[in-house]
């Protein structure tokens, strides 16, 4: 990997090589792609799954994009769970580029876990790795990617295990993530009962029949149109107290 004169050595010389709208690989120096959309990019290795394999490969519908988003194991399936439901997120591919560099031996390569665009227009690159499943080549890897992120004016986080109730809960409302659990007569009566805080049973049961209403609800609290109490320390049960969100629609 050749380094052109003049570039600046206090930091990694980083090229990318992407798939681009074409489905043509292609690759340039990190600085030329840095308003690229790489929230729209397909992944740069594909999601196979084997058995025997330690790992579980497979792909998540994202209600953030209407498309399929790939994951190469359950911990980040999780991640990939919280990010559809942060409202701040717009966009996010998985495996969108290799990074490419030197690191004075050889040439190495790393293809970060997920491109996530934020509504503010702003980029963050995310690995997901466990904490005590970080090797000195994964810490190099990760060390060159934030600085790769600073150059190109992204952030970087490397996120690990998420908290366990938060997980359990927001994996449960992505059940009712789909449009179709919206139904607009059952939503505005919904949104009328939850306007003063009640739990959510009785409320559920206030606006009509719970087979009809509950589904709603969930997919109302997942696109923070309703707010519940405590998503992060306790499971959803039927006393937990649900309310109108404040403005926070999706």
């Amino acid at each position: 990997m050749a380094v052109p004169a003049g570039v600046d050595l206090a930091e990694p010389y980083v090229e990318l090589s992407y798939v681009d709208a074409a489905r043509e690989c292609r690759r340039r120096p990190l600085l030329d792609c840095v308003t690229a959309r790489f929230e729209d990019v397909t992944a740069v290795r594909p999601f196979r799954w084997s058995r025997g394999e330690r790992h579980f490969s497979g792909l998540y519908w994202a209600a953030t994009t209407g498309r399929h988003v790939g994951f190469e194991s359950w911990l980040e399936r999780d991640r990939l769970v919280l990010m559809d439901f942060d409202p701040g997120v717009v966009g996010i591919a998985s495996q969108p580029f290799w990074l490419h560099w030197h690191d004075g031996e050889r040439e190495r390569r790393h293809a970060p876990d997920y491109f996530v665009r934020r509504a503010d227009g702003s980029a963050v690159v995310v690995d997901v790795r466990a904490d005590e499943r970080i090797e000195a080549r994964d810490a190099e890897a990760f060390e060159v990617t934030r600085r790769a992120c600073r150059q190109a004016g992204w952030g970087f986080e490397r996120v690990g295990v998420p908290e366990e109730v938060l997980l359990a809960n927001v994996r449960w409302l992505s059940r009712y993530r789909h449009p179709r659990c919206r139904r607009g007569p059952v939503v505005d009566r919904l949104r009328e009962v939850f306007a003063t805080p009640v739990p959510l049973m009785a409320g559920a049961d206030a606006a009509g029949d719970r087979l009809e209403t509950l589904p709603v609800l969930f997919h109302l609290l997942w696109l923070r149109e309703l707010a519940a109490d405590g998503l992060a320390v306790g499971l959803l049960r039927p006393s937990t107290i649900v309310r109108l969100a404040d403005g926070s629609v999706r």
